[in-house]
């Protein structure tokens, strides 16, 4: 018996990636102008979202008065905050999908070059 296992002993050598190719392809820098372009208004309407309840329950009234018996606006809108960010994990979730197809394509287009 050796001391490789058969899977191990089934798998070939993987290839080198040359990745100053690979960032310089026009795939790649669509991959990451699609990623930017998606992630940085996602981030900062979540930040300003999140920022706001702290923000409004420190300097302003409005968020501290009653809106459903005892239950105040600061409540409400926390509450709103978990549904924001569910809404924001679900929407990551399937356009990553996107992402994850343009990673594949970029992968077959650069995994046969040699460094």
């Amino acid at each position: 018996m050796g001391n490789t296992s058969p899977a191990v002993q089934g798998k070939s050598k993987p290839q080198s990636i040359d990745y100053t190719a690979v960032s310089r392809s026009a795939a790649f820098k669509e991959l990451l102008r699609r990623k930017k372009a998606f992630i940085l208004p996602y981030s900062i309407f979540f930040f300003v979202f999140y920022f706001t309840l702290p923000i409004m329950t420190s300097y302003f009234e409005v968020l501290n008065r009653p809106a459903i018996g005892v239950i105040t606006w600061a409540w409400v809108f926390a509450f709103a905050q978990f549904i924001m960010t569910w809404t924001l994990c679900i929407i990551y979730t399937k356009r990553s999908e996107e992402f994850d197809r343009m990673v594949e394509q970029i992968k077959q287009e650069t995994g046969g070059k040699q460094v």
